[in-house]
């Protein structure tokens, strides 16, 4: 017996003609002769703790409907139902109680019916089953439907335990696994613990789990800093190296275009992961989807990282082929990303590739460029590559923590998450990927970098002006503690530019943030819980690539 004792209302036209007819189905429509007879149903439902009312006319099931309480309604769906326009008028009634149709047919309509008026469940009554075997499926798919949500968060935390047993981060390694030399088992843990936090996003009595959940990714933070400050320098000459910022160009766009598609190109700057599974399922009715991961190099900044898809060179590199290209920071541009267009030209001619028509380059601040891109979309004739960089996200990251409202907006990461969806479901963002789908062009989505919620101040100090980053500083005769930053005092080898053996960059780890001394406190309270990016985590570093592929 259970415990709550859920109220069922079952509305069935043929109860009437089962009653005159001695238990055959009434004749009134041809469609009703394979209904069920509901009285063994209901008595089972009983037995099994439901409290089960019955209505034989849609007018008396939405007269109950109205006067009473219920926490399901079951229909069994028949013409008479469809002529009634039934659904919709319990929708009328109560817009949120769950509903399962019971039916005999697989027909379209069925299936119309019950996208439109949000069914939760479609229970097809099985050909000559008995009554006891096809009423234990019917009590079985009911009570999945109604308790489905209590199940999910009474079983989570057991198989949190299960999943996170097997994959133990302890003193830099993973259970069972060599992390400090294997680049991808890192990619497996990070992919995991963001699934995980989807998964608890949905719950809301397991604050507990949440906090363990917490609890690990700082640990798995820690260690994975400790594994990019002894493993990173190696990638770069080519040892067991993964996909860095430098190859996605080659890996993932390049062999698109050689294959002869149209291609869009997008980097959506400062999206994470996570962000990437909140809007993946609405792109799904419109692509076939493939998703592969690649590490941003180091300092994660736009500055660095972005620069580095688009030249396909490090930073050292760029700065010294082209050093009119290179940008530094300074008081009379506010990008520092200008040349993108030209590095996106540059690294097509390393490679021998020649694009007719010419690659196209755009860049989305606004309202009016996202009108602007969407409108040249539409219009313009067969592309070879159109590489578009959208900065929302980013500028959503950076102003965050400047105004109040956004702050109370977002006040952690799964809110940051539900806004990243709401935001992109109803976006023009997501009119250019319709379209792209519609006009068989080949989407390639990527990141440069994340962010990361920052929860921790670390005193930095130095003998001159440090660059302005909160995650990465770049200057002379810098200094922090060990647990807080890595400090690169030999740049060049890590192919970043350098003036000479004094030019040092620090980077964050865990959920650092950098503040100087003088004033402390002051900066440590303007800063505390903002999303930052530049230094060493998970969320900064590893990235989706995903290949999107028009139905």
């Amino acid at each position: 017996m259970k415990e709550k004792r859920w109220r069922i209302l079952w509305i069935d036209n043929q109860i009437n003609g089962e009653e005159q007819s001695g238990g055959r189905p009434n004749d009134s429509y041809p469609e009703k002769q394979k209904g069920i007879t509901p009285k063994p149903y209901v008595r089972f439902l009983e037995y099994e703790g439901y409290d089960v009312s019955l209505a034989d006319t849609s007018a008396e099931g939405i007269a109950l409907l109205a006067g009473e309480t219920y926490h399901a309604v079951l229909l069994n769906y028949d013409a008479a139902m469809i002529e009634d326009n039934l659904l919709a008028r319990i929708r009328d009634v109560d817009a949120h109680i769950p509903i399962m149709l019971l039916t005999h047919e697989n027909r379209q309509e069925v299936m119309q019916q019950a996208s439109l008026y949000n069914v939760g469940n479609i229970f097809m009554i099985p050909e000559n089953a008995q009554v006891e075997a096809a009423s234990k499926q019917l009590a079985c798919s009911l009570a999945f439907l109604l308790e489905k949500q209590g199940v999910r968060e009474a079983y989570t935390p057991q198989a949190y335990v299960q999943n996170f047993n097997r994959t133990t981060v302890a003193g830099g390694k993973i259970r069972g696994r060599d992390a400090d030399g294997d680049w991808q088992t890192w990619i497996d843990t990070y992919v995991r613990l963001v699934e995980w936090d989807l998964r608890l996003d949905t719950l809301h009595n397991v604050d507990e789990l949440k906090t363990i959940h917490e609890m690990e990714k700082r640990e798995a933070n820690a260690a994975f800093g400790n594994y990019i400050q002894e493993n990173y320098k190696h990638w770069l000459v080519g040892k067991a190296s993964p996909t860095l910022s430098v190859d996605v160009f080659y890996r993932y766009v390049i062999p698109e275009i050689q294959a002869g598609k149209q291609v869009l190109f997008i980097v959506m700057d400062c999206m994470r992961l996570d962000h990437w599974l909140k809007i993946e399922p609405l792109l799904y009715p419109l692509f076939d989807i493939k998703t592969d991961y690649y590490y941003a190099i180091v300092p994660t900044a736009t500055r660095y990282a972005r620069n580095a898809i688009f030249s396909g060179l490090f930073p050292l590199e760029l700065a010294e082929r082209y050093p009119d290209l290179y940008a530094e920071p300074d008081n009379t541009h506010t990008s520092i990303n200008r040349y993108e267009k030209q590095l996106l030209r540059l690294q097509f001619e390393r490679h021998g590739i020649s694009l007719k028509p010419p690659p196209h380059y755009f860049k989305i601040f606004d309202v009016r460029g996202e009108m602007q891109y969407l409108h040249w979309l539409s219009i313009a004739d067969r592309i070879s590559l159109s590489a578009l960089v959208v900065d929302f996200l980013d500028m959503l990251t950076h102003t965050r923590y400047e105004v109040d409202l956004l702050r109370q907006l977002i006040p952690d990461e799964a809110a940051f998450r539900t806004l990243v969806h709401a935001w992109f479901q109803h976006s023009r963002l997501y009119e250019i990927f319709r379209i792209a789908a519609e006009r068989d062009i080949t989407v390639i989505l990527t990141s440069d970098h994340g962010s990361l919620l920052c929860q921790n101040a670390a005193k930095i100090s130095s003998q001159a002006e440090l660059t302005t980053g909160l995650r990465f500083k770049e200057g002379r005769n810098i200094s922090c503690t060990p647990e807080t930053g890595w400090i690169i005092k030999d740049p060049k080898a890590y192919r970043l530019p350098g003036e000479s053996t004094r030019m040092n960059y620090v980077l964050a780890k865990e959920d650092y943030y950098f503040v100087y001394d003088r004033q402390f406190s002051v900066y440590k309270e303007i800063f505390q819980g903002s999303f930052q990016h530049g230094g060493v985590s998970l969320e900064e570093m590893i990235l989706p690539c995903v290949v999107l592929e028009p139905r």
